[in-house]
């Protein structure tokens, strides 16, 4: 039986036979009614997964495409706040710093944001606030509701990075308060990689910026998004798009609810194997922030490599994440997000405790704990 690599990684994650399927078909018209039946299909469902009646279009370009969206368009010019406690909530900040003048509120990778900073410079005048729901880099879940409470309190924009929760994890955009929201189609939707959606609220359309990027354009696309049949104002990546529709039409089926169950309970899985191999987890918390649940972030433990554990758990064809930046070697991370259920994560987990022990780490039974939540 041919085997192909299984990603275990914070995305992208495998994609469904289906989904694959959906890209092979020939070309269809982008301004023709199948291509714009599918469009809107596929935007009542994302729709549901953002917690929201918005606007919400989708671009031909990755997650990073939508974050660049938001701010250019409803940012520029205005004195934006970015809570960072990781990669992406720093990549945040160096978008905002092209387009307006950016106040970095910085926390240690994993550790939690500073709330009261951030309404000091809200009551200083900040005019917008920019934040990742979920950052994989850490392994944490940063606290959206009461983020958006303090913008809404002092009339600041909420642009949230939503690129690993949306699809995996419990995201109430309108009740949060959230003005923009993104999410990136390789990660928890299982589609493939290419794909942004971005979800505007009424606040934010009032103050769009005019002088706005071509590309990017929010207003071209929502120009384009209202007419019949539904279209984008470019040429789309239109194999992306039917892939992504037939990826909605997965999430239809499975549910919602039970969509986000599944990933928390396999998240809940491998924080148990944590604990019973004897390894930490990375992130700290305080009463408004968690652990993400689509990828967990583990300590390596002391004298075992990243070599050792991760290019031993990839000699059985499966592929874990390490640590980025100033974090290359001291932790690595686990995907939980897509598609995949009980047999990935016990493969994953099986490997991962042969990597520990194999490297002189008297790692406990992981996988049992593990199999006792996923049966649970």
């Amino acid at each position: 039986m041919e085997q192909e690599p299984l990603l275990m990684i914070p995305g992208p994650v495998p994609i469904p036979q289906r989904v694959r399927a959906a890209m092979t078909r020939q070309a269809i018209n982008h301004r023709g009614p199948e291509f714009g039946a599918a469009y809107a299909e596929t935007v009542q469902t994302l729709k549901t997964l953002f917690g929201t009646v918005n606007e919400l279009y989708i671009i031909s370009g990755s997650g990073s495409a939508g974050m660049e969206a938001g701010v250019a368009n409803f940012a520029r010019d205005k004195r934006i706040v970015s809570l960072v406690n990781g990669k992406f909530g720093d990549r945040f900040a160096k978008i905002g710093a092209r387009y307006g003048t950016v106040t970095t509120l910085e926390s240690e990778w994993g550790t939690p944001l500073d709330l009261a900073a951030l309404e000091r410079e809200l009551e200083a005048g900040a005019e917008v606030v920019t934040m990742v729901h979920n950052e994989t880099s850490a392994g944490i879940k940063n606290p959206a509701p009461e983020v958006g409470k303090l913008a809404r309190k002092h009339d600041a924009l909420f642009i949230m990075d939503g690129v690993t929760s949306i699809g995996g994890d419990d995201v109430r955009m309108d009740e949060w308060g959230v003005d923009i929201a993104v999410v990136g189609s390789q990660k928890c939707l299982a589609a493939p990689a290419g794909l942004a959606a971005i979800a505007v609220g009424d606040r934010a359309w009032d103050r769009i910026s005019e002088k706005r990027p071509f590309y990017l354009d929010m207003a071209a696309y929502r120009k384009s998004g209202k007419g019949s049949p539904m279209e984008t104002p470019y040429t789309p990546a239109v194999p992306l798009f039917l892939a992504l529709h037939e990826a909605c039409k997965m999430i239809e089926e499975e549910g919602v609810a039970a969509r986000i169950a599944r990933h928390r309970r396999m998240a809940d899985a491998v924080r148990a194997a944590a604990k019973g191999w004897g390894v930490d987890l990375f992130p700290t918390l305080d009463e408004h922030h968690a652990y993400s649940n689509t990828a967990t972030a583990m300590r390596i433990p002391d004298g075992v490599t990243d070599n050792d554990l991760r290019g031993t758990v990839k000699k059985f064809g499966i592929e874990i994440a390490g640590g980025q930046d100033h974090l290359k070697g001291k932790i690595f991370r686990i995907g939980t997000m897509g598609g995949v259920g009980a047999q990935e994560i016990l493969a994953t987990l099986a490997a991962v405790q042969f990597a520990l022990r194999k490297s002189g780490f008297a790692a406990g039974d992981g996988v049992e704990a593990a199999a006792g939540v996923l049966l649970g």
